[in-house]
């Protein structure tokens, strides 16, 4: 798995961006949105039941990764016409404000080390970012336990003051000084 200090990967991927047919697809590289933070994050598949409650909490705070220069990228191993479909029918997803990314061939899913061997599909896996292509933070879960999407935010936050934040550090909270 790609860690703290490693540049992400080349990656060109369809995505699903709409609802509406007409403008439902588009193609994010990795070079997509330069300049900016971006927080990826991996599922296993569409149409089960943790996945979209992680999805629907990522795209409730959009605007606060917004608010920090953040763009998010949701990932799965599934067509971006499943994605599509996906959306459609599920109300809590149909109307996200960030693209879902359409890992068909696996090769992201595998260049950033979060494929599951076993299952064929991503595991919950998180990296954020930095505006030059460098992780600042990975994490990953085992596929039937959620993530919490304020604490990646959280995360975020510290990361950008470039400070040493201690444990539990919120924004706006003092951060460390060193001696």
């Amino acid at each position: 798995m790609l860690t703290v200090g490693d540049r992400i990967p080349p990656f060109d991927v369809q995505a699903v961006v709409s609802i509406e047919d007409d403008k439902a697809f588009t193609r994010i590289t990795e070079k997509s949105q330069a300049g900016k933070w971006k927080v990826i994050f991996f599922w296993p598949k569409d149409f089960t039941f943790v996945c979209p409650t992680e999805i629907a909490a990522f795209g409730k705070l959009a605007g606060e990764f917004s608010d920090r220069d953040a763009v998010i990228y949701g990932v799965s191993v599934d067509s971006e016409y499943v994605h599509l479909a996906w959306r459609k029918s599920h109300q809590d997803l149909e109307h996200l404000p960030f693209p879902m990314l359409a890992d068909v061939k696996r090769e992201m899913s595998q260049a950033f080390g979060v494929l599951d061997k076993k299952e064929g599909v991503a595991l919950r896996a998180t990296f954020i970012v930095d505006p030059e292509g460098v992780i600042r933070f990975a994490s990953v879960h085992d596929l039937n336990v959620g993530r919490n999407v304020d604490e990646v935010l959280r995360t975020l936050d510290a990361l950008q003051t470039d400070e040493l934040c201690p444990c539990n550090w919120k924004k706006g909270d003092p951060v460390l000084k060193a001696a």
